[in-house]
Parts: C-alpha cells; structure tokens; sequence
C-alpha cells in the first residue's frame, strides 16, 4: 500500500529542527572573537614596533657612522704603514724560505703555492697604498670616484681570489701528508703556518665584528663614548665643537602625576615636563610616557634629569647626544645638521 507524504514531510530533516542554527550562531561568535583577538594583537604589535621605531633609527645611523669611522681609520697612517709592513714581512719571509728550500722536492706544487701567497700580499699592498693616497689627495670628485671604484673592484677581486687559493693550498697541503713533511719540511711548515694565520685572522674578524653588532644593539653609549675618546685622542673632532654644543637649549625634565600612593604606576604610566634651564622666562614641553625615553641610551627620563634639545626638536639626555654630537654634527633620528644655519625643511623629518 503506497505511503502518502505531505508537503511538510517532504521538508529536508536538517531545517526541521534548531540545532543548525545554533551551532551556526556559535561559529559566527567564534569567528567573531577571533577577530576581534587577531586585531588587539596586531595592533600590540605596531604599537611595540612604533614605540621602538626611534631607537632603531638611532641604531642604524650609528652603525652607518661606525662604518664610516671605521675605513677612515683603516687607511689612517698608522694603520696602513702597519698593514704594509705586515705584508711586507709576508713577502720576505716567503722568499727567504724559497731560496733556502732550493733542494726541496715537494710532492705537491707548494712552491707555485707560496709564490701566489706573496703575488697576493703584493698586490694588497698596492691596492692600499692606492686608496690611501686617493683619500690624501686633493683631485677632481670625478677622478677620485673613478679611482676609487678601480681600487674598490680590484681589492674585491684580491680578496675572493685568496679565499680560492687558501682552499688550493690546503688541499695540496692535506694530500701531501707525512711524505711531505719529511721531505720539505721547510715549505710544509711554512704553507701550515699562511694557512692558519689566515684561519685565525678571519675568526677574529667575525668575532668582532659580532661584538660591535651586539654593542651596537645593546650599549650603544658604550661605542659612542669609545669613539668620542678616540676622536678626542686623536684630535680627529669632525662634529660640532664643544662652543657649539653647549649653546643648544638645555631642559630639566620632572614627572607629573607622581604621588607616594601610586609611584610605581606613575613611573610608567606618566609623562612629564621639560622646562628649559638658565632662563628668566622657561619654555616649557610636556612630554607623553611614550616620549619621555632617550633613543639612545633607551632609559626612561627621571626626576631632575637634564636634557637637550635639538633644532629639530628631537631631545635626548646631555650625556648621551652630546658626546654624539661631537662626534657627528647631525641628530641621530633625522640627521638634522645642527651647524647649518637654514631652516629645518633642510634637514630630514621623520
């Protein structure tokens, strides 16, 4: 006997009920709240990365001017008659070695090997006496640039064709084994003693290049105050004079909202006032918590703290930027010059 339906039998079971939609409700508040979750962490995130913004372009600019410092020194005098006298103790003792081993019959070519060792240490020394009188010279911009990318692509090419040959000379080296030990003593030992000062001198280079880096990041007044005693030393002040530096406006920062209830709050949470010193009529400047931070010595501004403002209105602690000034004459966020007697759309704004 055939079953008669009805229209409301005929229904799909699934919208008979209200089970659907209530795990339909629950989805959408799930994807809700993750929404909203994903949004207060990004907006966590660009608020840590704004707030940090400032420290990291003072961070950049002091490593740009560490470089700089750092090839002005490299062809310092000192420096380049050191390096030409090393290389040139290279040389020497390469040849000498070869014209005592002259009834040494290696069973691999390390003669050909010492020969390109001291070619190279040659050629290092002319590239560097090159650059050295280049930077000492007083000729056109356009020449100098030329000479200077000449230099530059020939040293390049000294370099990576040493890091080729020093893998050459190992493995020649390596191969060779006790039979050329005993047989060519004074060119093994000579070969072994090339390869691991050049193994020890790129280590070193590594491991102080990684020291600066972390110095850079974490101590910063730590490098500005070594490069303010080398250039006072050296009588090598490139920056503002002393003169100069003391004529910027100095403040005295105070916090507000500081109560002996709630200090602890207040010191992170509060602001503060900059009130310029050795004045009849003080300006003054409230500071947010956000700002009330040095960008390079990253600590917080307290009580009684002395500041100095830039031109460009950029402040830090007189510690910190004056001893930076006297390095570079420009602030470490815009790279304002403070000697320039312009108005400040000349410099860079950030």
């Amino acid at each position: 006997m055939p079953i008669e339906t009805t229209e409301n039998d005929a229904r799909p079971l699934i919208l008979t009920g209200g089970g659907g939609g209530r795990r339909s409700a629950r989805r959408q508040g799930l994807r809700e709240a993750a929404e909203r979750l994903l949004r207060h962490a990004s907006s966590g995130r660009t608020t840590t990365m704004t707030a940090r913004e400032p420290s990291m372009l003072v961070r950049e600019t002091a490593a740009e001017e560490l470089e700089e410092r750092q090839s002005d020194w490299a062809y310092s005098k000192p420096v380049v008659v050191l390096d030409f006298v090393w290389n040139l103790a290279f040389v020497a003792v390469a040849t000498a070695v070869l014209v005592l081993s002259s009834d040494e019959k290696p069973n691999t070519p390390l003669r050909v090997w010492t020969v390109g060792y001291g070619l190279q240490c040659v050629m290092h020394m002319v590239c560097v006496c090159v650059e050295y009188r280049r930077r000492r010279s007083n000729r056109s911009p356009s020449s100098c640039s030329e000479s200077k990318s000449f230099t530059k692509h020939l040293e390049s090419a000294n370099t990576m064709l040493s890091f080729i040959w020093w893998i050459i000379g190992f493995y020649w080296v390596s191969s060779g084994g006790q039979e050329l030990a005993q047989g060519s003593p004074q060119l093994y030992w000579l070969c072994i003693v090339f390869l691991g000062f050049d193994v020890f001198f790129v280590v070193f280079c590594i491991a102080l290049a990684c020291v600066i880096g972390i110095a850079v990041c974490c101590c910063l007044p730590c490098i500005i105050a070594v490069l303010y005693a080398v250039a006072e030393q050296l009588k090598m002040q490139e920056g503002a004079s002393k003169e100069d530096i003391n004529q910027l406006t100095k403040f005295k920062f105070r916090k507000v909202g500081v109560s002996t209830f709630d200090e602890e709050q207040a010191k992170g949470d509060s602001g503060g006032v900059m009130t310029e010193c050795g004045t009849d009529s003080p300006l003054q400047h409230t500071l947010p918590h956000e700002d009330a931070e040095c960008s390079i010595c990253l600590s917080v501004y307290e009580d009684e703290t002395e500041l100095r403002e830039l031109p460009c209105g950029h402040h830090f602690h007189c510690n910190c930027v004056d001893k930076w000034l006297y390095i570079n004459a420009t602030c470490p966020l815009c790279k304002y010059n403070i000697l320039k007697n312009s108005n400040y759309e000349d410099g860079e704004v950030v």
